[in-house]
């Protein structure tokens, strides 16, 4: 019997769940829609959707699974939640922080951060950078901390030129 994901994310749209969960499904591996509904005439009413337009979209990204919704314009995205994508390498930090970053607010990129193109915030964020702001050594962790919060996409080198002074 297959595991069940206690915790599923719900991303709530106006109405580009299907054209998000395209654009997030071609990023990264492992990842598809698993199922879509739509809505039908009941409670028409109260949401004003058509009956057959998307409501929800089931997708997994690497193995994770989300829902997006078509909820209507009363919710917009902010910065108080993120998705936080941790890399390994400089190529990583670079492919993900590029493809997410495509056509999203330049304004809201500071420190790893940044806003795609449908208001989700994202982190991505190199192993690397915990590992050297949790080092017991105050001044190196320091120095890391410093450095990151001078970038927008996080340079691997530089945190490490800057962590060991």
């Amino acid at each position: 019997m297959p595991t069940i994901q206690r915790i599923t994310p719900c991303l709530w749209f106006d109405d580009q769940a299907e054209p998000a969960v395209a654009f997030y499904t071609a990023i990264f591996a492992n990842s598809r829609v698993i199922l879509v509904s739509r809505y039908g005439e009941a409670g028409h009413d109260i949401h004003g959707k058509s009956a057959g337009s998307v409501l929800t979209v089931e997708f997994e990204l690497d193995g994770q699974k989300f829902t997006a919704l078509n909820g209507g314009p009363t919710f917009q995205f902010n910065e108080a939640i993120s998705l936080q994508v941790n890399c390994e390498t400089q190529a990583e930090v670079d492919y993900y922080w590029d493809k997410l970053s495509a056509g999203g607010d330049e304004r809201a990129q500071q420190c790893g951060w940044l806003k795609d193109k449908y208001g989700v915030s994202w982190q991505v964020v190199p192993r690397v950078l915990v590992e050297m702001l949790t080092d017991p050594d105050y001044q190196k962790s320091e120095r890391a901390m410093t450095a990151m919060l001078q970038m927008k996409k996080i340079d691997i080198e530089a945190l490490k030129r800057a962590y060991a002074g």
